[in-house]
């Protein structure tokens, strides 16, 4: 069990733990509103306690709010990567993962592969690339475009959770 190093979630007002933890689901702040709503005890002081709660409330929502999140998420190595338009923990996660480092034949296979994901799936390619460098994205990618939609929907909503777990361990 890992403690927050620098916060109590446990102390915060609803208003400070929505501040706080809107953006570990990508412009979702539903998630950490819900999350609040629950109730506000000192387990929630525990990392894992409360990626499990967050993860559940994401799990348990209709299947347009996924969509939302979904796609409230960005193309790896996408323009807004290029424009510099990424939420700060979406740029240091692509940055960790040498994104940023692409050759141009690199970025242009990225731009490809999430153009023909999203022709497929109607929703972004995600994909928790932390730990991972762009060649090993590239290959996830070139592997999960043969899925089937709910095979991704399904993989998607549990990469969105890993992001939100690396995110909290972060904090």
């Amino acid at each position: 069990m890992s403690h927050f190093k620098t916060l109590k979630p446990s102390t915060l007002s609803r208003e400070d733990f929505v501040s706080t933890f809107a953006d570990i689901y990508e412009h979702s702040p539903w998630v950490a509103e819900q999350a609040h709503d629950q109730g506000q005890g000192t387990e929630l002081d525990v990392i894992e306690t409360l990626h499990a709660r967050m993860s559940d409330i994401l799990l348990s929502a209709d299947h347009a709010a996924q969509l939302a999140l979904i796609n409230a998420h960005p193309d790896l190595a996408g323009k807004a990567a290029v424009q510099g338009q990424l939420t700060e923990a979406s740029t240091n996660e692509q940055a960790g993962a040498g994104i940023h480092q692409c050759t141009a034949e690199e970025f242009q296979r990225f731009t490809e592969l999430n153009d023909a994901y999203k022709a497929k799936f109607a929703f972004p390619f995600i994909m928790a690339v932390k730990g991972s460098n762009r060649h090993q994205i590239l290959a996830a990618f070139e592997t999960r475009i043969h899925h089937s939609a709910e095979t991704e929907f399904t993989c998607a909503l549990a990469e969105i959770n890993k992001i939100a777990l690396f995110r909290l361990q972060a904090m």
